[in-house]
């Protein structure tokens, strides 16, 4: 009994070792934002909200944000909706098939980014895709149909299929089936789906560096660009934006996970 208490405070102990490892350089980020400096560093003096009025004073950052909203937006709608018919096609085939499809939906999360992007960049060169909305959408829809699969194929998992039975048996066709009585029962998966396809896309850099230029200007691609330029600080106030906003969609989704197992 000792030596498994002990073992316990160990795992503990490591578990937030690991935590504050990975938090901490998070933290100096709000700091760094709040400072009275031009350059990035701590507040010499005094706290500063300077640089978060320039982001909505900067008519290239709100262009930035307006962007890469729309691209997750549009991403997303896509990614859900493919990966959700896969998930429920997958389910109702139940054969070996139907493992493999899920293991090739799985493939963008296995292969490194930058392979994918420069598989990009060759193809979608040949179909005038560069630099282009449609293209970055597409790019982030397929990338982000993963996580829809997962979470709606985890959501199917606890589905009751007496449910489907029965309402087939009261003479609904598939499609009535799959919306008044699929569809309600899985959407908390859905909706998991869709947070993790949206932060993707928000936050995704590699591939819009290899297939954009300069009609698509993402925000990732503009604190990027403001890296390798200057070092305002401005940029730490984005940061500190984004990760309170990711914070908040995770949030959601816990939010949806409990109300799923409630």
């Amino acid at each position: 009994m000792t030596g498994g208490y002990g073992a316990g405070r160990f795992s503990r102990g490591i578990a937030w070792a690991t935590v504050l490892y990975l938090v901490l350089p998070i933290t100096i980020v709000l700091p760094v934002s709040l400072t009275d400096q031009r350059f990035l560093s701590l507040p010499q003096e005094a706290l500063s909200l300077r640089h978060y009025a320039n982001i909505f004073a900067s008519p290239a950052w709100l262009a930035a944000i307006g962007q890469s909203f729309g691209l997750a937006v549009v991403s997303t709608l896509l990614a859900v909706a493919a990966g959700t018919l896969c998930a429920i096609g997958c389910w109702r085939l139940s054969r070996r098939a139907s493992d493999l499809v899920r293991v090739l939906m799985l493939l963008p999360l296995i292969i490194p980014s930058i392979v994918y992007a420069v598989g990009l960049y060759r193809w979608f060169g040949k179909l005038d895709l560069l630099d282009r909305f449609l293209g970055v959408a597409l790019a982030h829809a397929v990338t982000g149909i993963p996580y829809v699969v997962i979470t709606v194929s985890a959501a199917l998992a606890a589905f009751d299929p007496r449910l489907e039975q029965a309402a087939r048996g009261m003479g609904a066709s598939l499609g009535q089936t799959l919306r008044w009585v699929i569809l309600p029962r899985i959407a908390p998966g859905i909706a998991s789906g869709a947070i993790f396809a949206f932060i993707h896309s928000w936050d995704e850099l590699v591939m819009v560096l290899f297939i954009t230029s300069r009609q698509v200007f993402t925000l990732p691609r503009k604190m990027w660009d403001g890296i390798n330029e200057n070092l305002d600080p401005t940029m730490a106030a984005v940061a500190m934006l984004l990760v309170v906003f990711t914070l908040g969609l995770l949030w959601l989704d816990g939010a949806l996970r409990r109300k799923r197992a409630a």
